[in-house]
Order: structure tokens, then sequence, then C-alpha cells
């Protein structure tokens, strides 16, 4: 024995891979969620889901035209 201790736990490659796909998949979900209700509903066909929406662009102020 070399008297050297090891304090930290470093996970195997399959546990460290495991781990960020567990954070991609919540992220990739929100980015696609949010591009439907920015851009999606600015195409939608009812006046006031339409108007909802271009008012809701312009209160976070994103530009829209």
């Amino acid at each position: 024995m070399t008297g050297e201790t090891r304090t930290s736990f470093e996970p195997s490659a399959p546990v460290r891979a495991a781990h960020k796909t567990v954070a991609v998949v919540p992220a990739l979900v929100a980015i696609a969620l949010g591009v439907f209700i920015l851009i999606g509903t600015g195409f939608a066909q009812p006046d006031a889901l339409h108007n909802a929406a271009h008012d809701a662009r312009h209160a976070f102020a994103f530009p829209c035209h």
C-alpha cells in the first residue's frame, strides 16, 4: 500500500453519460415548448390566441415586428 486515501467519488463513464442525458432531456423539452409558444402561436388562426401571444411577446420585450 502506498498510504494514499481516496476521499472523492468519481463515477464511472456510464454513470456520467446517464447524468448528462438526464440534464439534457428537460432542457430540450423546455426549448421546444418555448419555441412553440413564441413562434407557433404567432401563426395560429384564432385571433384571440394570436393576439394573446402577440401581447405576451411585447410584455417580455421580445420583438415580433
